[in-house]
Order: C-alpha cells, then sequence, then structure tokens
C-alpha cells in the first residue's frame, strides 16, 4: 500500500547526488508507488498543541545535473502522513532538539518518524558508544584541559575532538608533550587562560590501525549491511572521513565488526534507531551515527546493493 512519506533534511539543492544517502532513500520510496514530501528546518511548527508542517510535494531522479523539482508548499497536520526521515545533519543543538520534540508530538500521533525522536536526543553520536565500554579505545570526556593532558600523556598519542562535529572537522592527532596541545585545547573547550573549559572535548587513544580505514557499518533494525565502506585517509591526512578526502573502499564485515555489532544492536532496537551507521577502527567501535549516516550510494555502487530498498521493506513491514 502507497505511503506518503516526508523527509527533514538540509536544502536538497545543495546536496552532492551521486553520494547522497538521503536522496538513495527517496529514490527508493519513490519507485515504490509512495508519495514524497519535502521539509527544511524552518517548516516545523506547533499549533495548539498540534504538529505542523509546510509540506511541499517532491520528485527525485538519479540525475547528476537535476534531481528534484519541488511543487507549492501548502501547511498539513504531520499526523495526516505515515513516515517522516528525519535527516538533518548535525550539529544537534538546540534548533535541532526542538525539532525531535515537534516530531515526537506526531510519532505520538501515530507518525513513525525514522529515526525515534526521543533517541536522536539522547544518543549524541560520541557519547553514546562510550555504553558499550567493551568495544572502545581508552577515551576520556572532559572540560578540564588538565585532566584531557593527563590523558594524551597516558596514551602516548591521543585524537582529540568536539562533540557536535561531523565530517571529520575540528578533529586533532597529538602527541604527549606536543607544543601545540594547549592551543588545540582551547580551542576544543572554548576555554581560558586558566584551562577552565565551557564545551566537552572527547579524547580517545591513537588507533594506528586507521591506515587500513575507519569504516562505516550501516544497520537496518540492528541488522547489518554485510560489507563495510573503509574510508582510507589519503596522504598525510590521518582522517577517513570522505568529507576530509578519504578513499571508500569497500570491505566484507569481519568476526570482530560483527561481535560489534552484536553488542549494540539490542539496544539500537530498544531505541527505535532503525538506520545507524557504527564507525569501526581497527578492533574498536569510535561513534555510533544516529542522525543522518551515509555511506550508503558508494556500497551500493561497489556491490550492486540497494541498501534502501532493505530499509523501505523494513519501514513498510512495520507500517502495513
Amino acid at each position: 500500500m502507497p505511503l506518503s512519506v516526508a523527509v527533514l533534511m538540509d536544502p536538497i539543492g545543495t546536496i552532492k547526488p551521486a553520494k547522497d544517502t538521503t536522496l538513495a532513500m527517496l529514490l527508493e520510496a519513490q519507485r515504490r508507488g509512495h508519495t514524497l514530501f519535502y521539509m527544511e528546518q524552518g517548516d516545523l511548527a506547533l499549533r495548539d498543541g498540534a504538529p505542523w508542517a509546510r509540506l511541499r510535494p517532491l520528485a527525485v531522479r538519479d540525475d547528476q545535473h537535476d534531481w528534484s523539482t519541488l511543487g507549492e508548499a501548502q501547511w498539513r497536520d504531520l499526523r495526516e502522513l505515515d513516515v517522516v526521515l528525519m535527516r538533518k545533519d548535525p550539529p544537534v543543538d538546540a534548533q535541532f532538539v526542538y525539532d525531535t520534540m515537534v516530531l515526537e508530538t506526531a510519532q505520538r500521533g501515530g507518525l513513525a518518524v525514522v529515526n525515534d525522536p526521543r533517541a536522536l536526543r539522547d544518543c549524541n553520536e560520541k557519547l553514546f558508544a562510550l555504553q558499550f565500554p567493551q568495544c572502545i579505545a581508552p577515551t576520556l570526556v572532559s572540560r578540564d584541559a588538565s585532566e584531557l593532558r593527563r590523558f594524551v600523556a597516558e596514551c602516548g598519542e591521543a585524537v582529540l575532538k568536539p562533540l557536535d562535529g561531523m565530517g571529520g572537522r575540528g578533529i586533532f592527532k597529538v602527541k604527549a608533550g606536543d607544543s601545540n596541545l594547549n592551543s588545540m585545547l582551547e580551542t576544543l573547550l572554548a576555554g581560558g587562560p586558566h584551562g577552565e573549559g565551557r564545551q566537552f572535548a572527547i579524547a580517545q587513544k591513537f588507533i594506528p590501525a586507521i591506515s587500513a580505514g575507519d569504516k562505516r557499518i550501516l544497520l537496518i533494525d540492528g541488522e547489518p549491511v554485510p560489507y563495510a565502506l573503509a574510508r582510507i585517509p589519503q596522504g598525510d591526512e590521518f582522517r577517513g572521513n570522505l568529507a576530509a578526502g578519504g578513499r571508500g573502499e569497500g570491505v566484507p564485515l569481519s568476526e570482530r565488526d560483527r561481535w560489534i555489532v552484536a553488542q549494540v544492536a539490542p539496544e539500537l532496537r530498544r531505541r527505535g534507531l532503525r538506520f545507524v551507521g557504527l564507525d569501526v577502527i581497527g578492533d574498536y567501535l569510535t561513534e555510533i551515527n544516529v542522525t543522518s549516516p551515509t555511506c550508503v550510494r558508494e556500497l551500493d555502487a561497489q556491490f550492486g546493493l540497494n541498501i534502501a530498498g532493505l530499509l523501505f521493506d523494513a519501514i513498510e513491514n512495520t507500517a502495513s
């Protein structure tokens, strides 16, 4: 039975269609005969406690130059729809949190939201991985510059990053005794001259296996796609993120990858996190991406998959 499917995303006109996972989802939904609607962050509202959105009919094409057509906008009660794909990129700031509250109101009225709005609020992509200490490398989250310096000294070499970044932005690799460490910490902590920080930063022991790639493992309702995309750093760069210039190479899941998935999957299912990307370097889980995981297009192309099709199989099974 055809569904009404809305997407909440960043402006569709700015995407890179050859690599955009959200577009892959929309193309699959349209292929199945579902009706598509489009909205951006500014299109949500609450009217007398009812969740509304300014929706525009959407048609999509797998065309690198002309991939979408939008119709005339109309305000509608979100509870009239069947599914919303929440695909807004980080940061998960106050406005993002308010969006999840509107969507949660619609969810209580019967709308299916992928991923669950409460889980999007609760599961910071860096901190959520720490709920699985058996899977992670040594990690410290702190606002205290002296503690972070001590951690780097203990590890010998570490990676520092903000809690709200994406695409490899704001990430530093540092060795104990590096003369730039204080400056890095001031930047990350937004701190003052005496080491006091206003923002959390996360420090992880550097994992040399990054040279073989930062693997993205996609899960649908806790079940893994059998191949990961290893994002391999290029040249002198230590970051594997595709947005930072990494090269994507598909690889089969290892036994360790599948063990990590088995550790994490029950909690993902419990929270309603239906489409998730795990980041794994070597033997270690480093992040759990829940807001707008990517790499579908790359894996589809390399292995002849239809990952968005697996997602919509799952969505349709629960909607029927």
